[in-house]
């Protein structure tokens, strides 16, 4: 039976994001079905998730959080990391987090490759007896 994914991406970084998407796609098996939903940022990530939950098999969250001079990206890496790990557990299914976390651009653009571990996560939880 063919798995159905649902990606969902902040693009507020549209060319990180990009490259997140690129990498998770990779690692997707051509038999699935997979459709992509683009949010403003990673808060809206979990809601978008929710919404969805009951008609996809897996959830990949991808996008980037920089820090900047206020305590924002605390609160935001937080509470949308607590929101995915609350909503995998709660509907036991898989969300692999590809949220990425950086100090600056430089970094968020060495780590672009990240959303193909949040796919491999999703994959070998799916294939779980």
């Amino acid at each position: 039976m063919k798995k159905k994914y649902l990606i969902v991406i902040a693009d507020y970084y549209k060319n990180i994001s990009d490259g997140l998407l690129k990498s998770a796609l990779k690692f997707i098996p051509k038999s699935s079905r997979v459709k992509i939903i683009k949010v403003p940022g990673v808060f809206e990530i979990p809601v978008t998730i929710s919404k969805n939950i009951k008609k996809y098999d897996a959830f990949i969250a991808l996008g980037c959080v920089i820090k900047g001079q206020t305590p924002h990206f605390n609160f935001i890496s937080q509470a949308s990391s607590n929101a995915i790990m609350d909503l995998a557990i709660m509907n036991k299914k898989p969300i692999g987090n590809g949220i990425i976390t950086c100090l600056n651009m430089s970094q968020a653009k060495a780590r672009k490759e990240k959303g193909a571990d949040a796919a491999k996560a999703v994959i070998s939880i799916l294939s779980q007896k």
